[in-house]
């Protein structure tokens, strides 16, 4: 029971280590902190994140909209208001929406075992050296393959099914998670893992109180980048395995390439830059709240 008290007490003390936000800060620290911070949801916090991606939208915009007024191939890049509203027309009816609720159902299952999968090979490799040493420059070298190579291989496995659509995304992302985990883990200090042995953690100890909060800000990184590789091979995936009966974005953007109509083309892949975007400010959020808990950014400006 003892020995089991001294665990739990040494785990306390390196979450504690691992984690500098669970300390509070005294004496002539708290003179560098403001007295008042604003909170993260008020509307000048909104109004200052919102902004610049609308300015850089309304750029976009009044460039297409020139580009369009010199009639440079307007039977190939229709102007914004054509663009737009063969969009609001989409929307109106339920076959976009059910087009977006597939290929999300496809983006999350993919990406969530490519998380699972990449932790497991992450935690392994970056703590066994042999392991590493014989896989290492492997797991790198799957996180440079184009994700369209993996298609030929995927569609004759499994044929032309979501099956192979999520093989591709576990491949094209799960190296990215695993990369991620072993590059924070690198970067542990290795007197805090010696002091988390002495202390007498059992691996899985040591993994739960010390390495994963201690990688957590390169796990996260690596977790942003391996979504914008899962999301450009279900791009590829949708494009080129076409299942009836699932009439998903990459379908509907093939369609309307088929017919040769622009328009509902470039309205497409409006929604692909949408749907992106708003899943790079999840992961860019959590990034904020992880380097604000940490102290790594200025109370002042969060």
């Amino acid at each position: 029971m003892a020995r089991l008290g001294n665990r739990s007490a040494a785990a306390e003390a390196l979450a504690t280590i691992a984690q500098p936000e669970a300390a509070a800060l005294t004496g002539l620290d708290n003179l560098d902190l403001p007295a008042i911070s604003r909170h993260p949801w008020s509307a000048r916090n909104i109004w200052a994140v919102v902004w610049p991606k609308l300015l850089a939208v309304g750029l976009v915009i009044g460039v297409w909209e020139l580009v369009h007024l010199t009639h440079w191939k307007e039977y190939v890049l229709p102007g914004p208001g054509t663009v737009f509203a063969n969009l609001w027309e989409q929307m109106q009816h339920a076959q976009l929406w059910q087009a977006i609720d597939i290929t999300m159902r496809r983006a999350v299952i993919g990406f969530a075992l490519s998380v699972l999968i990449g932790a497991v090979i992450g935690a392994l490799v970056s703590r066994i050296k042999p392991l590493r040493a014989a896989t290492g420059s492997l797991i790198t070298a799957m996180q440079t393959m184009p994700s369209i190579a993996w298609f030929p291989f995927a569609i004759i496995l499994f044929g032309a099914t979501t099956n192979a659509i999520i093989f591709v995304i576990v491949l094209g992302s799960a190296p990215s998670v695993a990369n991620g985990l072993i590059t924070g883990v690198d970067y542990i200090p290795p007197l805090l893992l010696r002091a988390g042995k002495t202390m007498g953690l059992s691996r899985v100890a040591l993994y739960r109180h010390l390495i994963m909060p201690a990688s957590l800000p390169s796990f996260v990184s690596g977790l942003k980048q391996a979504w914008a590789f899962a999301w450009r091979s279900l791009m590829a995936g949708e494009l080129l395995v076409i299942i009836l009966g699932q009439p998903s974005i990459g379908a509907l953007l093939s369609a309307a390439q088929d017919q040769s109509d622009m328009a509902s083309a470039i309205a497409i892949m409006i929604v692909i830059l949408a749907l992106g975007i708003i899943i790079d400010m999840v992961f860019s959020k959590a990034d904020a709240v992880i380097r604000r808990r940490r102290g790594m950014t200025d109370p002042a400006s969060a």
